[in-house]
């Protein structure tokens, strides 16, 4: 049985409100079509038939089948050679939208670097990196060092051990979305036994307030579970092309039908996102279970490219949610074409080396690796509001 995320129900009004908006749009959109047939019927009307009919200019290279994307119809250029746009290259539009065009065969690893202090540097470009995947060197095919906006998944454990950390966890959640990019968009999961989505993707503060204010503290931790299904939502919803997903929690996951192993693997199989976790150790009495949460927390932070963290108590965890959101803006964004085809399948390590000359041993945290998607014909784009 697949593992699910519930979505709590809503009352009935909202649900006829709903129904009645539906159909108003519906009928809405097939009266604008019914106007647009009417007026293409007029217009070929008044063509004269005695005059001969417009021709294309067969000199430009055009997509005889029109895109539903205006710019996909532009002409190709014959004197600017194919392929000379980076995959992955984002461009600014108008509009203040950042678009990001890139190849689904393409891989994307988002990557924090470190000096040895554990300071973050942000001064690199692209001839510093080295990427590697399965130990052969790959060709950087794009590089970005911008802070693009962000799907993030906030997931809290609601289990009872956490009824009396509850008030503090959730304002220091609250802080990290105000320190993070404007444009960012955050769903909450509260999970126990199981997960629920408690607010979907948005940017709006006081919605993200509401989705916390759903405490119930009681029951078990389906950790694993909830980070499966959680990664599964961003996959289907997210919007933003950089995804995360912070944990706070309080002990060793005890209810899920998923594994560790096979939690990683799901979220690795989707081409992301990161994890973050925080640890909130410092009550637990049994020095085992202690370690085992430990343990799990960080390997599923390393594995996807985040950072696990153990605060000493309540009062640090403010501090650490403004350095998770300074992690996140300040990453740099490689990408490359693997030179191990797609449909031969597998796991693929993956590892990236940074130096350069005015720093000295530097400490990339990305993804460990990826299973490659089977289907990989058409180019995907995926589009982010950013500020002016």
């Amino acid at each position: 049985m697949p593992i699910k995320i519930f979505l709590r129900s809503f009352t009935t009004k909202s649900i006829v409100l709903a129904s009645f908006v539906f159909c108003f749009y519906c009928g809405k959109l097939l009266f604008a079509q019914t106007q647009a047939t009417a007026s293409s019927g007029t217009q070929s009307i008044k063509r004269d038939p005695t005059q001969p009919e417009a021709q294309s200019n067969l000199s430009v290279d055009r997509d005889p089948v029109l895109s539903p994307d205006a710019e996909d119809n532009a002409p190709v250029n014959p004197a600017v050679p194919k392929g000379t746009q980076q995959a992955g290259e984002i461009q600014r539009q108008q509009d203040n939208t950042y678009t990001l065009h890139r190849n689904v065969d393409e891989v994307l690893l988002n990557c924090t670097v470190v000096d040895e202090k554990g300071q973050l540097v942000t001064d690199l470009d692209q001839r510093d990196f080295v990427v590697s995947e399965d130990n052969v060197q790959q060709t950087i095919a794009s590089f970005r060092h911008q802070d693009l906006p962000v799907s993030m998944g906030i997931l809290i454990d609601n289990s009872g051990s956490m009824r009396d950390k509850r008030a503090a966890i959730n304002e220091a959640a609250l802080d990290l979305v105000r320190a993070s990019n404007s444009q960012d968009a955050a769903f909450i999961v509260n999970f126990s036994d199981d997960a629920y989505i408690d607010q979907d993707l948005t940017s709006n503060i006081s919605e993200l307030e509401r989705g916390l204010s759903h405490i119930d503290s009681r029951g078990s931790t389906a950790l694993y579970d909830a980070v499966a299904a959680s990664a599964n939502e961003l996959a289907n919803h997210a919007k933003q092309p950089k995804q995360v997903l912070l944990i706070i929690t309080d002990g060793v996951d005890n209810a899920s039908r998923l594994n560790l192993q096979q939690a990683i693997q799901r979220v690795q199989s989707l081409g992301g996102p990161v994890v973050y976790s925080i640890g909130l150790l410092f009550e637990e009495d049994n020095k085992e279970k202690s370690r085992r949460a430990k343990a799990a927390l960080e390997q599923l932070s390393q594995e996807t490219g985040g950072i696990a963290y153990f605060p000493r108590s309540l009062e640090n965890v403010n501090e650490i949610a403004a350095e998770v959101a300074r992690d996140i803006r300040n990453q740099y964004t490689i990408g490359y074409h693997s030179t191990k085809p797609a449909n031969l399948g597998g796991y693929r390590t993956v590892h990236v080396e940074a130096k350069a000359s005015k720093h000295g041993k530097l400490i990339v945290r990305t993804r460990n690796g990826y299973y490659p998607k089977q289907i990989q014909h058409t180019p995907t784009r995926q589009t982010a509001q950013t500020t002016p």
